[in-house]
């Protein structure tokens, strides 16, 4: 952007942050090292190897901006700290008080909510513009009131209560609401908990997941070392939704969507049915006489077994949970219980815990459990956002054998907030978010194929059946554990130490210029081509003239469908890409960690292994059909041959289109790829708003329509009819879209404010931008 003030011979100082920024750097460490005492540092050190060109940028943007704080790697998981550290709650400006609120670049932003702050996800587009004081406009949004009576039964987690309240609301439908929660029951929810509700808001779709500020509120921010110094009525919403806490039992969910909940009392069952399911949610297609097979393998000269439904990864991770010191101390005391018994975790099975700040490792050490935790294998290997984004890290070549040369359904269970798929790892197809006493029992088990009401976990030294009830802690035991082990201190000594940085950090040179200088050969950072032949001339509002359509989806793609952030898979466009420039497989690191390169990064679009591409016929993959030849393309290949040829190209999608994180590269990357517009039945908030930032018409079918309905294949060619005056475009109207083949369908544009058409207008948020303030 200063790049851009600069050509069109504007002031790029104009191009600072008007609000505070606190920059986390986060989600880059991946899980290589594990089951050993040197994990976080032999971690931290693989983290810079491979980021270091990116942490640079980072620190000299630190010095070029002003008004900015940054946290630097190794620090923790970005929610964690500002549930702990950065939420101020109230600002106090020369005695003027008025209420703290944040907008992330992140969609677990809404951690804070717990905090009775308020804060949402945005994209990154949008965030840099309300950096640059632009404000944010949004519909009024529902608020719909959720009452919480009772208190939670023994032994119940608030990792069970949030895939409840997940599932009840993903039901409700609360896309674009915000949600408050009030009631006696929340006297009974430590702040830790309802951070935890708070936290899986885009999970249940909600703009936010509030707690009012209570005197629960004032307590945490004694604790966490700040200051506290700060008549209930009935409150109107516009819906009610109500959850007596006693009815809320044990369960995880999964196997692929955060929102499908299963009892724990069921698993077994419903990962039977899975298995026989057609391929879906909540399906695997195993024929019959496959269900049973059994990989036997060799673990490092050890005779070892997979069978579909085998635990292979097992993760402590990610800011839902590891904020919450009842479910890490819970933990601890499952492998503190199932050490005295003599269970151990099969040692083909990758064991992890990555907190999310330094706290955790604290109280662990201070309460004596992280002994326990180190003894089942579950060592700390870094502080930040590990498995559940995607940094797993690789499995053990012959454990990714196994899997692969027997297609076994193979399974991993993590503390995390999403299990879409082709996420948490490549290898394994079914995923299932849980707490982090349930991770350990279900490392333990070996297996999710179990009832742990009536099945035994394993054999104990003395030669007797250890069962779930063996080593499963009460609420009492936790209560003891959280009261002598989380002190004041422990917050007060993390987040002092914290801005000073580390030594790999502080020993990275950086110039001290305000402008950056692009390394051309850079496949980290690269000069992005967003402002390339900006004027100071709107380009004007357009409509899309005989498209072609680049793919044509189901309900429930993700952002990370469309952008994935995890591994880079040896064959695709982005990894032929790096291999051109010289780097090598081992070097290629992920798709989120070069984000910072719109080259690869507009390769990745559409590369998840996992899409189901309708024009495909049931085939899985990032590919494509080339409507005009009928040839089969990767998507990235596809776009460039529409590109080249001058067709604008669409993309036809179900319900929920762009659930999942605040991704802004999921806008940013069909962009590059010349759509113009996404025609879906629904979309999730933050995406939608992405799309309007990078100047992409969002469309809705009309209620009770879709692709299939209107009988659109996908092989015509779209044209949809907009006035090229922006006046004479209202929020909301109705377009008419018509094919080539005679069909002619009404949907409604999803502008959805007057600022959104200026955004639209002017090409996207981000020039629209730099148009005013130069203006100014």
């Amino acid at each position: 952007m200063r790049d851009a003030m600069h050509k069109l011979g504007s002031d790029t100082n104009k191009i600072n942050p008007l609000v505070p920024v606190d920059l986390v750097i986060d989600h880059s460490v991946q899980v290589d090292v594990t089951r050993s005492e040197n994990a976080v540092q032999a971690n931290m050190e693989l983290e810079f190897q491979r980021n270091k060109e990116r942490f640079s940028f980072l620190k000299w943007g630190s010095t070029a901006f002003h008004n900015m704080l940054v946290v630097p790697p190794g620090s923790g998981i970005v929610h964690q700290v500002n549930l702990e550290y950065l939420g101020r709650v109230v600002f106090n400006t020369n005695g003027m008080l008025y209420p703290d609120s944040v907008v992330g670049t992140d969609s677990h932003t809404t951690m804070i909510d717990g905090l009775g702050v308020a804060g949402w996800g945005v994209g990154g587009i949008e965030a840099e513009a309300a950096m640059l004081g632009q404000p944010m406009s949004m519909v009024l949004p529902g608020v719909v009131g959720f009452k919480l009576s009772g208190k939670l039964r023994n032994g119940v987690t608030a990792t069970d209560l949030v895939l409840t309240v997940t599932q009840i609301l993903r039901k409700h439908g609360v896309v674009g609401k915000f949600i408050e929660f009030y009631g006696d029951g929340m006297s009974e929810l430590s702040l830790a908990d309802r951070a935890t509700i708070a936290n899986m808001s885009p999970e249940y779709g909600a703009t936010m997941g509030f707690f009012p500020v209570d005197h629960v509120t004032l307590q945490y921010l004694k604790l966490t070392g700040r200051s506290d110094e700060t008549p209930q009525q009935e409150r109107v919403y516009s819906s009610y939704l109500e959850l007596n806490l006693a009815e809320v039992e044990p369960c995880i969910s999964g196997p692929k969507r955060p929102h499908d909940r299963v009892p724990l009392r069921e698993m077994k069952s419903d990962w039977n049915s899975c298995l026989n399911n057609k391929a879906g949610f909540k399906g695997f297609a195993v024929p019959k006489e496959a269900q049973d097979k059994v990989a036997k393998f060799s673990f490092h000269g050890q005779p070892a077994e997979l069978r579909h439904g085998s635990v292979v990864i097992a993760a402590i991770t990610s800011c839902t949970n590891t904020s919450n010191p009842s479910v890490m101390l819970g933990a601890g005391l499952v492998a503190k219980k199932a050490c005295e018994l003599g269970l151990q975790v099969k040692p083909w099975i990758k064991t992890s815990l990555a907190p999310g700040s330094g706290v955790v490792t604290k109280y662990l050490l201070q309460s004596g459990l992280q002994e326990y935790l180190n003894k089942q294998g579950f060592h700390i290997v870094g502080y930040g956002c590990t498995t559940c984004i995607g940094n797993s890290g690789e499995l053990d070549e012959s454990v990714a054998s196994a899997i692969s040369e027997n297609d076994i359904v193979a399974s991993a269970v993590l503390s995390g907030n999403r299990n879409f798929e082709g996420r948490v790892h490549a290898l394994t197809r079914a995923n299932y978010l849980a707490s982090p006493p349930l991770v350990v029992a279900y490392a333990l088990a070996g297996t999710v194929d179990i009832d742990f009401d009536k099945e035994p976990i394993g054999t104990g030294k003395d030669g007797k059946s250890v069962y779930f009830k063996d080593i499963w802690p009460s609420t009492e035991e936790i209560a003891e554990a959280v009261q002598s082990s989380v002190l004041p201190e422990m917050f007060k000594s993390t987040y002092e130490a914290i801005t000073k940085g580390n030594p790999m950090w502080n020993q990275l040179s950086v110039p001290s210029s305000t402008m950056y200088s692009w390394d051309p050969n850079s496949t980290y950072i690269h000069e992005p081509p967003y402002f390339k032949n900006m004027t100071m001339e709107p380009p004007g509002a357009h409509g899309v003239k005989d498209a072609y359509c680049l793919l044509n989806f189901g309900d429930s793609i993700t952002t990370d469908h469309i952008s994935p952030a995890g591994s880079i898979h040896k064959d695709s466009p982005a990894a032929k890409f790096l291999l051109d420039r010289g780097v090598e497989r081992k070097d290629f690191n992920s798709y989120g960690s070069r984000r910072g390169n719109d080259e690869v990064m507009a390769r990745g679009t559409f590369a998840n292994i996992r899409l189901v591409n309708k024009l495909l016929n049931g085939e899985v993959g990032p590919k494509t059909v080339h409507v005009p030849t009928g040839e089969k393309l990767y998507v990235f290949d596809a776009a460039m041959r529409y590109k080249d040829a001058g067709y604008d190209t669409i993309v036809l999608a179900g319900a929920e289109y762009g659930s999942g994180s605040s991704r802004d590269w999921a806008a940013k990357g069909p962009m590059l790829l010349g759509v113009k517009a996404v025609i879906a039945k629904s979309f999730e908030r933050i995406h939608r708003s992405n799309l309007v930032g990078m100047g992409i018409i969002p469309l809705c079918f009309k209620s009770g329509e879709d692709a299939d309905t209107l009988g659109l294949t996908g092989h015509e060619r779209y044209t949809i009819d907009l006035p090229s005056k922006i006046t004479d475009i209202r929020p909301g109207q109705d377009v008419t879209v018509t094919t080539d083949n005679g069909k002619s369908f009404t949907c409604t544009i999803r502008f959805d404010t007057e600022v959104e058409l200026a955004y639209f207008n002017n090409g996207g948020i981000l020039p629209y931008v730099i148009r005013n303030l130069i203006k100014q």
